[in-house]
Parts: structure tokens; C-alpha cells; sequence
């Protein structure tokens, strides 16, 4: 597996990001054409708006599950990092820290933690320019 750093850290499933959500879209816009076709038939329109309705709740639980999953993460990594500080300064992260802050700041080595988490403070950086900002990349190969 190649090294993680900051130009190939973020993990895209191609099978779930493209193809997936792809049909999806497609499933949605078929089923809106068939409830429009079948307007006027009352054979048909109660079946098709059943299928709207079951492709609008398939894309919305598309988009729920994935943001679901990534909050977990989130107060998982919140909770890791705020242990790692406690155990390298015996003090929590400071309360001004976003989370999207503290999620970029999992990245930073150990020897360059404290001191990264005390600039985002201090200049108040993006989740993107603390990544930047990091010098030994520390690896996490779990989060999707």
C-alpha cells in the first residue's frame, strides 16, 4: 500500500462515490418519467408513484447512511485526539478547536501535534491548511 500523505489521503470507493450513486440518479429520473407517463392511467399510477417514492427514500438513505457513518467517525476521532493530547501534555485540546479542525490534526506525528493544534488556535486554520502544514504524515487507513 502506498505511504498516505496529504495528495492521496482522501479514499473515494469507486463501487459506492460513482457507480452506485450513478444508478441511483438514473433509478430516481426513470421513476419520476414513468409517474409523469402514467398520469391520467389509473392502472397505472398508483404503482408508479409507489416507485417514486421508494427511489426518492433509496437516494435519501444514500446520502443519510454515509453522513451517519462519517459523524460517528468524527466523535471518534475527536475523542482519540483529545486523548492523544491529554497523554503527550496532560491537558484536553483547546475548546476553540472545530472538529474538522481536530480531524485534520489526527495526520500530525506526535512530535509535531501540540504545537500544529496550538497554530490552528492561534491563526485559526482551515482543516485544509493544517493538513498542509504537516510535516510527517501520520497515516489512517480506516476512515472512508
Amino acid at each position: 500500500m502506498e505511504a498516505q500523505n496529504y495528495n492521496n489521503h482522501k479514499q473515494y470507493v469507486f463501487m459506492f462515490h460513482v457507480v452506485l450513486f450513478f444508478l441511483l440518479v438514473v433509478t430516481v429520473i426513470g421513476s419520476f418519467v414513468n409517474l409523469f407517463e402514467s398520469i391520467g392511467d389509473h392502472s397505472r399510477i398508483y404503482s408508479a408513484s409507489l416507485i417514486t417514492t421508494l427511489s426518492i427514500s433509496v437516494l435519501m438513505l444514500f446520502f443519510f447512511a454515509r453522513s451517519f457513518a462519517t459523524k460517528a467517525q468524527d466523535r471518534a476521532i475527536r475523542a482519540e485526539e483529545n486523548l492523544r493530547h491529554f497523554a503527550i501534555t496532560g491537558k484536553l485540546l483547546d475548546s476553540k478547536l472545530s472538529v474538522q479542525q481536530i480531524i485534520a490534526l489526527r495526520f500530525a506525528s506526535d512530535a509535531e501535534f501540540v504545537a500544529l493544534a496550538k497554530k490552528a488556535v492561534d491563526e485559526n486554520l482551515s482543516n485544509d491548511d493544517i493538513k498542509k502544514a504537516v510535516k510527517n504524515w501520520r497515516a489512517d487507513y480506516h476512515r472512508v
